[in-house]
């Protein structure tokens, strides 16, 4: 490697340590700002599990340290998805010196996509997904059994389901970016739509808790999704196809 190309690899490290650094304040800053209400956070989240709860019943916590870290652990997580456009940002910042005109043209549009539906997926899963699999949950136990569900395993339900639902929702956002790097074509993916299907379920069984309606509830939007992802892709693939052709 010769002293131009070295001393440029190390400015991308530099600007990539940097940006890491940006990043990883942004989420501490957030966290800082927040880590004050956490327990009015974690009662924000936990609220559509109160609401299913029978009368009388209160969550409980079986750890003596809960109380205190499953709020400040649901927090931490709360400041890493509201950082998550600044983080892209970082991650654009980056990237883009390296692209073409026509590629950020692309990609921005793409990028603001990724963070609407990541956010999307999120508050689907809270205000409509949520309260039925707890309504469903608290209501089929027997008469006799009182439900006091534990702060901390909740918290980890909560989470698996955010995660699971924010990345399904992103979809539409890797048909496109598949399709346009040329790794697959619309055409492929819709004639393998019957195995598509069957692999969306088999992705859902993994990313939420072993129950079949916490499945459906995520394989049915990931589906819609999927068949929107294909709609855009067409469309992105046919304007620039349009472009190529006026540039020649």
């Amino acid at each position: 490697m010769s002293e131009p190309e070295q001393s440029g690899f190390i400015g991308h490290l530099i600007e990539l340590r940097d940006r890491l650094i940006k990043a990883l304040l942004s989420v501490l800053v957030i966290f800082l700002s927040l880590v004050y209400f956490a327990n009015d956070i974690y009662a924000f989240v936990a609220n559509p599990l109160v609401l299913s709860l029978p009368e009388n019943a209160t969550m409980i916590a079986t750890d003596v340290t809960a109380p205190f870290f499953a709020p400040f652990k649901l927090t931490l997580f709360v400041a890493l998805f509201l950082a998550i456009p600044f983080i892209l940002h970082q991650v654009w910042g980056f990237l883009a010196p390296g692209l073409y005109q026509h590629e950020k043209r692309m990609l921005m549009p793409i990028l603001l996509s990724s963070i609407i539906l990541f956010y999307a997926g999120i508050a689907f899963c809270y205000f409509v997904v949520m309260p039925i699999i707890l309504g469903f949950f608290t209501a089929v136990g027997p008469e006799m059994m009182t439900l006091s569900p534990d702060i901390s395993s909740y918290l980890a339900f909560i989470l698996k389901l955010f995660f699971a639902f924010g990345v399904a929702f992103e979809i539409p956002v890797a048909i496109m970016l598949l399709c346009w790097s040329g790794v697959t074509t619309t055409q492929s993916l819709k004639e393998k739509r019957p195995y598509i299907v069957v692999g969306v379920f088999v992705v859902a069984m993994f990313l939420t808790p072993p129950d079949v309606l916490s499945q459906t509830l995520l394989a049915v939007p990931m589906l819609l999704l999927f068949e929107i992802g294909l709609i855009l892709a067409a469309f992105y693939s046919k304007k620039s196809q349009q472009q190529e052709m006026n540039n020649e």
